[in-house]
């Protein structure tokens, strides 16, 4: 890690007698922009109010910048965090509530009317800034709660499910600009999220957790085409990835329902009866036109979302699997298919969700 960059080291948090952060260790990289995704109650929103300072590390060292931050007030540590809730003061015009954390800090009048100024304009709100906040969308108001975080001219930048509470249609569109604001401030971005596909969008690195401890790290494609174990494999991805079991027959094969699919393993060597689960994206399967390497499935539901279809199927011993379909003949519920994967797009976990190769 360079000295400009963040570095977690033994991170734990306990609750009592209850520890819910075990052991975290992490690089961040000075201006990247990194993001915290799991399942609800997975600690990624405990973890970045310990990086704040909101909550008290029980043991471990937090370092920004080269410097132990660990026990410092959040004012002291440069950081800034955008809330899930906007925060803002009803009372006052958006030029306040941008200006307010600097007056608090007893900044001088041009200073703040610069950097207010400078925020509002960047974040496309200079037109909004004699409102209140009860004028305005939500939309803008989480604009203006990132201008308010923007305006302290932080280190690093916190934000904790900032688009939790907008619709659908503008959390595509405020994904977009806090993209672009990253490109243009070019500063360290934390983000947490349970929605993967922000976090496909958004991230430099992902960091996914699960109970309170790093699962994987890496970029949005190496996570996506490379997962560590099958909690990975299934939590990023939409459809998410299927898993069904196979009974390792030997010489290379497994059995799922009635057929027989190959297995290309190079270091791991089952034993015969052995189960494995295999892994398959929806959008890497193919309607084959025989058995051969190929499951037997029967369709159940069929999806239509105009240039794409999905088929939602049952395999002869019962187990669910999600195809993604284009550009063929219709297919209806009830139809039998033999859906094949290519060899080199197959995943394959054990029983308890590790990684077989």
């Amino acid at each position: 890690m360079t000295k400009n960059g963040m570095r977690l080291t033994g991170v734990r948090k306990s609750f009592g007698g209850l520890e819910v952060i075990h052991g975290i260790d992490l690089d961040v990289p000075e201006g990247a922009f990194v993001v915290f995704v799991g399942p609800s109650g997975c600690g990624k929103s405990t973890l970045l109010r310990m990086i704040a300072g909101l909550e008290e590390v029980t043991d471990g060292e937090i370092a920004i910048k080269g410097r132990d931050v660990t026990d410092l007030d959040p004012s002291e540590r440069g950081i800034a965090m955008v809330f899930q809730s906007y925060a803002l003061y009803p009372h006052m015009s958006v030029r306040d509530n941008l200006g307010f954390g600097l007056k608090m800090a007893r900044a001088d009048a041009a200073e703040i009317e610069q950097r207010v100024g400078s925020a509002a304009a960047i974040l496309k709100i200079d037109h909004l800034l004699d409102r209140r906040p009860g004028q305005l969308s939500g939309g803008q108001r989480q604009r203006v709660a990132i201008g308010r975080a923007i305006v302290r001219k932080p280190e690093v930048f916190l934000f904790d499910e900032p688009l939790s509470n907008l619709d659908a249609e503008l959390r595509v569109s405020m994904r977009i600009e806090i993209a672009r604001l990253h490109r243009e401030l070019g500063n360290t971005m934390i983000y947490v999220t349970h929605d993967q596909t922000e976090a496909m969008t958004l991230a430099d690195k992902i960091v996914v957790l699960k109970d309170g401890r790093i699962e994987q790290v890496g970029s949005p494609r190496e996570i996506y085409e490379d997962p560590a174990n099958s909690f990975v494999a299934g939590f990023i991805g939409s459809p998410r990835m299927n898993m069904i079991e196979a009974i390792w027959s030997g010489e290379g094969m497994a059995k799922v329902g009635n057929g027989n699919i190959k297995v290309d393993l190079a270091q791991h060597r089952p034993a015969p009866g052995e189960s494995l689960l295999l892994g398959m994206r929806p959008e890497h399967l193919i309607v084959a036109s025989d058995r051969e390497d190929a499951v037997r499935v029967t369709v159940d539901v069929t999806e239509y979302l105009g240039g794409t279809r999905y088929l939602y199927c049952q395999t002869e011993d019962g187990q669910s699997l999600i195809a993604e379909y284009r550009d063929g003949p219709d297919i209806e519920r009830g139809d039998t298919l033999y859906l094949r994967c290519p060899s080199e797009r197959r995943r394959y976990f054990d029983k308890q969700g590790g990684r077989l190769r």
